[in-house]
């Protein structure tokens, strides 16, 4: 069998303070070389501690970080040599050429790809003579991503990749991604858009206070909700009439979760043929009526709401 790419073992990182503060608690993860893996999860929840502590930029409190076999603090430079890594947010000098950029991170490495095959690779042939403070900000992000590449590394280390791109810079940074996974490298990234890490990931694993709590490709943690569909809706209600208990929707057949945001109602159901006739007719007998109604495939966000009681964005501490 095949090395993992990542194997992280009862992983700890506290921060000292009053009081102290554990972002990652005894994290368990492993990433088999030559997938696609998505750390996924709210802000605070301990996803990039974790990546920075794979990257080497963070010394773990405790526990094992293993890249290819290899271990930070006693394989450094042969790890370095293996990682691709694009930052949050990436720094470059705004003075300096596109081409110049790349150029100069591919003389960090010992090996590594020509420049130009780099800068051809993320489209960006056209500004190769351009100032990087004269880029887009999707231009820019896929300049990190070239830098990334330029040492032709075996795993690429991506936070966020996608954060604040419109649509097609995103598709761009895809198709990247993609090619990269299609030449049996292997890809770590996280991401707060559950399309993303749906389209991308062959696994994804959900973080929440600095555990995994849930592990598999999106399909199956999709699966596992009991129903690969959901019903959303909400009922007219006056001003000061509260919106009904969800206790209202129990038993119904083909109903296998509901919960409640505010005024609206989320059912996961596995066949929407059977529940939804039911859902009008208790409705009904109840004397609601709807304001709005829907169906849908369920996604990720689903899984994710259901798994921690919140949407993926919410949060504003620090991850």
């Amino acid at each position: 069998m095949m090395t993992p790419a990542i194997r992280c073992t009862n992983l700890v990182k506290r921060y000292l303070g009053r009081p102290p503060v554990d972002a990652v608690r005894g994290l368990d993860l492993t990433v088999e070389s030559g997938e696609c893996f998505g750390l996924l999860g709210p802000n605070g929840a301990g996803k990039t501690t974790t990546i920075e502590m794979i990257e080497g930029l963070t010394d773990a409190t405790s526990g094992e970080v293993e890249v290819f076999g290899l271990r930070w603090g006693r394989d450094d430079q042969a790890i370095k040599e293996r990682l691709g890594i694009s930052l949050q947010e990436t720094k470059l000098s705004e003075k300096l050429l596109v081409r110049e950029t790349v150029k100069l991170f591919r003389s960090f490495y010992r090996r590594g790809l020509e420049p130009d095959e780099v800068i051809r690779r993320v489209s960006l042939e056209e500004k190769a003579e351009s100032r990087v403070g004269k880029l887009s900000g999707g231009q820019r992000q896929r300049l990190a991503v070239a830098c990334a590449l330029v040492g032709d590394p075996d795993l690429l280390l991506l936070d966020e990749p996608t954060s604040g791109l419109d649509p097609q810079s995103r598709r761009q940074l895809w198709d990247l991604i993609r090619d990269f996974r299609g030449r049996k490298r292997t890809v770590l990234l996280t991401t707060h858009y559950m399309d993303e890490a749906e389209r991308l990931c062959d696994r994804v694993a959900v973080i929440d206070h600095g555990k995994v709590i849930a592990l598999g490709s999106p399909r199956e943690l999709i699966t596992e909700l009991g129903g690969e569909h959901v019903i959303e809706f909400s009922l007219e209600i006056g001003d000061v009439r509260p919106a009904p208990a969800t206790a209202f929707l129990d038993g119904l057949p083909a109903v296998r979760t509901v919960r409640q945001e505010d005024d609206k109602y989320f059912l996961s159901v596995s066949e929407p043929h059977i529940a939804l006739p039911a859902v009008l007719d208790r409705l009904q007998e109840g004397g609601q009526k709807l304001a709005s109604l829907t169906t849908r495939h369920a996604s990720l966000e689903d899984v994710f709401v259901t798994l921690t009681g919140r949407r993926l964005r919410d949060g504003d501490a620090p991850s």
